[in-house]
């Protein structure tokens, strides 16, 4: 898992780039996104373009990062989810918790 965290104006976008399972992949995406919710970044969007894959743990993060950011009263947008990925968030049944957008610009103009 190679996760890119950047800001665009007062969005954190965070690219991830591998399998979001288990172990290392969702340890270091937890910790990307408690990073960001502990400087007061509460306006959060996931790039999922390139995660080819997802599991419960995965979506265990984030959906407890949806939840983390609402208590503090931001939000958690996808950006470009995998064919997979979506499949496997809608399978589960929590895709309805996000908003789900095709570009990164979409995404972080969402906010405003």
């Amino acid at each position: 898992m190679d996760i890119n965290v950047r800001r665009r104006s007062e969005v954190q976008v965070i690219q991830l780039r591998g399998a979001l399972r288990l172990g290392q992949g969702v340890d270091t995406f937890r910790q990307a996104v408690d990073e960001a919710l502990n400087a007061g970044d509460v306006r959060l969007v996931v790039d999922l373009a390139e995660v080819p894959m997802v599991d419960s743990s995965g979506i265990g993060v984030l959906v407890k990062s949806m939840a983390s950011a609402k208590q503090r009263g931001g939000s958690v947008k996808l950006v470009n989810p995998s064919k997979f990925a979506l499949q496997t968030l809608r399978l589960v049944g929590v895709l309805g918790l996000f908003e789900v957008f095709e570009s990164e610009d979409q995404a972080v103009e969402s906010f405003n």
